[in-house]
């Protein structure tokens, strides 16, 4: 109830939220990561809820569901926008709509018409991001792709085996080019590093037909897993010419921080805890927690930075064991190295005057016999 009944505007808390995210984790190299999110729901008459395909559950579940827009640099990844998705069984049914509190103003949208809007406002904000990616939703989607290459701007985008791309003057469907892709002729390439090492994976790169803009080019990239080789991801890019095939695996792979922020919102802030029903309430829940989530992310980034500084900080030189046995005597002297073993000539040791005999001999093995002339040096102490 206090969810609906509190008075602050949620679309401007969103605004806020982004452009908090924006200098702490901004980066001139950052990806917009576009991908859907389910939230579990056994209930009839929560906003939205029916029976669709959730990425979390794996299969048809009764849930809510949404478009999410992440924001993915080097210094972190952070939610940055959302977009809530209304079934046909919604929006057909408007006495429903009116009791679960939705706007009379809300038709029904496809996931990528949801994308569109989100982006648009992340690019007015200022949000630095070179690349833009999504999964199947969004790739097999033909008509949003022209949107994103009027500008233009770069993507790497998801296309499922029923997808259709060209390639040269013709249209081929990804899985009937797929099966005459020879096993030969991969190549091996690093998609950055995981929580377990470096990721590598092995890819194939097609040309496509010219963008709208002449600079850039469009490219098909197929990207298997080492271990899972018969595993095929299909992606349609389009970039300018100095992209190279690593950064374009990068990108693809930077699908997965929706999913890792998802679980982290779930966890930390009780992003499906919400156990409300109107569409207002609902709305306000996935803003504050996504708020939460973005505050805890750069208060990481924060610590992280701080200790990367202290590992760069040029550690105090040591002292050599012989060096500290000598000062716990007092037989260390002035000329003495930190390490130990340097000395300015002559000896260190602060006993007697006493003669040092040197062999004059030649270098090597014969440098062991002695000479029959022997030369003898006296060395005083330092003054």
């Amino acid at each position: 109830m206090r969810q609906n009944r509190a008075d602050w505007d949620a679309e401007a808390v969103r605004d806020e939220r982004r452009s908090y995210v924006r200098p702490h984790l901004g980066d001139f190299t950052g990806v917009l990561v576009l991908d859907e999110t389910g939230f579990l729901n056994k209930g009839a008459h929560s906003a939205g809820v029916a029976r669709q395909s959730s990425g979390t559950a794996g299969k048809v579940e009764q849930c809510q569901s949404g478009v999410l827009l992440s924001y993915a640099s080097s210094r972190g990844h952070a939610l940055v926008d959302r977009e809530r998705y209304l079934p046909h069984v919604w929006t057909d049914e408007a006495e429903r709509c009116r009791q679960a509190g939705i706007p009379t103003d809300r038709p029904f949208a496809t996931k990528p018409q949801l994308a569109q809007p989100m982006l648009a406002r992340a690019f007015a904000a200022g949000v630095p991001a070179t690349w833009v990616t999504g999964d199947r939703v969004y790739g097999d989607h033909r008509p949003w792709r022209p949107g994103l290459e009027a500008p233009p701007q770069a993507y790497v985008l998801a296309v499922s085996g029923k997808a259709y791309v060209w390639l040269g003057a013709q249209q081929r469907r990804v899985n009937t080019r797929l099966a005459s892709w020879p096993v030969e002729g991969w190549t091996r390439l690093r998609a950055g590093d995981g929580a377990k090492g470096p990721q590598w994976y092995a890819g194939r790169w097609v040309a496509r037909a010219d963008p709208v803009d002449p600079a850039w080019r469009r490219g098909w990239l197929v990207r298997r897993r080492l271990r899972e080789p018969t595993e095929l991801t299909a992606y349609v890019v389009c970039a300018p010419p100095p992209t190279t095939r690593e950064e374009v695996v990068r990108v693809a792979g930077s699908r997965g921080t929706v999913e890792s922020r998802c679980e982290a919102a779930q966890g930390e802030v009780g992003l499906d805890q919400s156990e409300v029903r109107s569409w207002t309430a609902g709305s306000r829940h996935l803003t504050l927690a996504m708020w939460a989530l973005a505050l805890l992310t750069v208060m990481r980034a924060g610590t992280m930075a701080v200790e990367a500084f202290k590992k760069r900080l040029r550690a105090p030189q040591e002292t050599s064991p012989l060096a500290a046995f000598k000062a716990r005597r007092g037989l260390a002297s002035r000329c003495a190295s930190p390490s130990g073993g340097g000395c300015c000539g002559g000896s260190c040791w602060p006993g007697p005057t006493r003669p040092i005999t040197c062999w004059p001999g030649r270098s090597g093995v014969d440098g062991i016999r002695p000479s029959r002339r022997i030369t003898t040096i006296r060395v005083g102490k330092h003054s």
